[in-house]
């Protein structure tokens, strides 16, 4: 019994002792930093999860070699939840390290294990595939293949591929020297993932830089590079040949194309060319940088001119790689060879027989309003065709007025041309029944114009000052009164007058006569018009003389002049309208005579620019004694004085 219960005592001891020493648990969430992917670096650290307070009181940790041979290990004093300073050898590798955990009563637990993945071999460089020689507009998105690394790729792999586009000629896409970070790895899908995508790019010259990124990182020792060059703009196409307005020939045109980018030479892409497409028929084409075109029928037709350059880009309105091109350039040309249809009036205007009117009809150019002319000659004859005055062309009417009056009586014939916007002619001297242009002169009603001064007289002379009346008559050539016409009167007068002429109207009466009385003023001839009117013909009066006589006054310091004594003073005035007299004085003569003998002529002197004058006269000779003179003041015609000679009243002075 003892011997049982003692066994059971043992066991039980046994057992509590086995409960006490139990071995510790695995560590939990062990890890490698930065990851269990490959390190460019061959020195690693570790971190666990923190086991249990008082479960542990040692951490062990060892690393071995693909074959399991311990390259390094140690122990670590719990608490601890890492250790770092693991080196491996520095030959590319995968490693693997273990940590296990050892209780107070010495027991250790499982390990837990992780791999140490080291290579930090460079790959070889990558190279971009062949770009267009010029990438264009419609080029984009624009895909490049990336060729492969050549010869043996590292342990790690290709992880993908750094890309970096700029505008330097010698750059690298990543920071540091050796590596690049997983941010700047552009493709990350392996070696295969080896197309990129552009989808835009700047116009001009960039570069796209290239490496190989191998699994841990590291990358291609030189990069691979290409020169993008990049042109986004279509030719400028210009246009020769194109008439700005209607024109009436057959239109050749020429088209021709710059390109300041990648130019209109062949290049390696599409050929460049140029196109011109008339309406809607096929285009034009010709390779390289000019086209010609010809544009022969009638109407008018929408010319689009366009370009393709070097880069393929081009204007033509098309669409290419889901981009829309540009809307080509367009022009005008118009084109008109038929004469427009010209035909005089059937008959002329009752109320104005002079107006000579014709059709103009074009019905694809119109009719051109600046252009357009009628003659007239001597019907019968072979005399030039005179153009008549102001022609002119208003809604498909081309109309001149003929002056009947100034022609003789007799026949005449017309000719007209009409022009259409294209510059087509049609010459015609025929009215639109077909019959001649010929009218007979005159047109209109004879009219006679009488006229004069006081009993029909056609000269008068009055004294300054003074107005004078003159009348006069207006009838048909039948004699009938042609009552409230306007008469125009037209007064010229004498050299050195202001003005030289004056124009006023008047109206006849109801019996067909005018009167008329002149203003004082300077000589003048007076002529008298009747302008006539669309159904009456002109008609002129006679030209009237008005001269108007000077007017003179003198008078002398005494009345009697003293032989060898004191100068006789004469003074006097030419009365003339204020500004009138010449600039340099007008010349009178100072004359005198004796009782029953001519004036003669002792002295001529100049007023000054109001028409005074004066002149001391001194009598010395005996024979004066006793004489009983007569002076005046005379003022002959001069060039600029618009006025009749005439002498002042005599004065008398007494010799003594």
């Amino acid at each position: 019994m003892w011997a049982s219960g003692a066994a059971l005592v043992l066991a039980g001891l046994a057992l509590a002792t086995t409960a006490a020493v139990a071995s510790p648990l695995k560590p939990a969430d062990l890890r490698v930093v930065g990851g269990e992917g490959w390190h460019a670096s061959n020195v690693f650290s570790l971190t666990w999860a923190a086991p249990p307070t008082g479960s542990v009181a040692l951490i062990h940790y060892r690393v071995r070699d693909w074959q399991g041979s311990t390259i390094d290990e140690g122990v670590k004093q719990e608490p601890s939840e890492g250790v770092g300073g693991l080196a491996v050898p520095g030959t590319p590798g995968i490693w693997t390290a273990e940590v296990w955990f050892e209780g107070s009563g010495g027991a250790t637990g499982p390990a837990a294990t992780a791999q140490l993945r080291f290579d930090d071999s460079r790959p070889t460089a990558a190279v971009p595939g062949p770009a267009p020689h010029w990438i264009g507009r419609n080029a984009f998105p624009l895909g490049i293949h990336l060729g492969h690394p050549p010869g043996p790729l590292p342990l790690a792999g290709i992880r993908g591929y750094a890309i970096e586009i700029d505008a330097l000629q010698s750059g690298s896409p990543c920071l540091a020297a050796d590596r690049c970070s997983e941010a700047e790895t552009t493709l990350h899908g392996g070696i295969d993932d080896d197309r990129l995508e552009i989808a835009a790019l700047p116009e001009g010259t960039s570069y796209l830089h290239v490496v190989a990124v191998s699994g841990a990182g590291m990358k291609s020792a030189t990069s691979g590079s290409s020169m993008l060059r990049v042109d986004l703009s279509e030719p400028v196409t210009r246009l020769a040949g194109a008439p700005d307005g209607w024109t009436d020939r057959a239109v050749r045109l020429g088209a021709h194309a710059n390109d300041s980018g990648s130019g209109m030479e062949p290049d390696g892409g599409l050929p460049p060319f140029t196109a011109i497409r008339v309406d809607d028929d096929a285009p034009a084409v010709a390779l390289g940088d000019s086209v010609l075109a010809s544009v022969i029928d009638e109407g008018i037709h929408r010319i689009s001119y366009y370009a393709r350059d070097a880069a393929g880009n081009v204007d033509d309105g098309g669409q290419r790689n889901g981009i829309r091109n540009r809307l080509p350039r367009t022009a005008w040309v118009r084109i008109d060879r038929t004469p427009p249809k010209v035909a005089f009036a059937n008959s002329q205007d009752p109320g104005d027989p002079d107006l000579i009117r014709l059709r103009v009809v074009d019905p694809l150019s119109g009719v051109d309003p600046s252009r357009g002319s009628i003659g007239v000659r001597r019907a019968g004859s072979d005399d030039r065709f005179e153009s008549l005055p102001r022609a002119r062309v208003a809604a498909g009417q081309l109309a001149a007025r003929w002056d009947s009056d100034s022609q003789p009586r007799g026949e005449y014939e017309f000719r007209a041309i009409g022009y259409d916007a294209a510059g087509n002619t049609t010459a015609t001297t025929r009215r639109a029944n077909g019959t001649p242009m010929v009218l007979a002169n005159p047109l209109k009603a004879t009219t006679a114009l009488r006229d004069g001064f006081h009993r029909d007289g056609l000269s008068r002379t009055v004294p300054y000052g003074r107005g004078v009346l003159f009348r006069g008559r207006l009838t048909t050539g039948v004699s009938s009164p042609l009552a409230g016409m306007p008469l125009r009167i037209v007064e010229r007068f004498a050299p050195g007058a202001r003005p030289a002429a004056r124009a006023s109207t008047v109206r006849t009466g109801p019996s067909g006569a005018f009167s008329v009385r002149a203003a004082p003023g300077p000589s003048r001839t007076i002529a008298v018009f009747f302008d006539g009117s669309p159904t009456l013909a002109r008609s002129a009066g006679r030209t009237l003389d008005l001269r108007v006589r000077s007017r003179v006054r003198l008078r002398a310091s005494a009345g009697v002049a003293r032989i060898g004594g004191a100068p006789l003073v004469f003074r006097g005035r030419v009365v003339a309208p204020a500004g009138s007299i010449p600039p340099d004085g007008k010349s009178v003569q100072l004359q005198f005579r004796l009782p029953d003998l001519p004036w003669s002529e002792f002295r001529t002197i100049q007023t000054d620019r109001r028409g005074h004058f004066r002149y001391a006269y001194r009598f010395s000779d005996d024979d004066s004694r006793g004489a009983r003179f007569q002076f005046r003041a005379y003022a002959p015609a001069q060039d600029d004085w618009p006025y009749e000679p005439a002498g002042s009243r005599p004065i008398i002075v007494r010799g003594r």
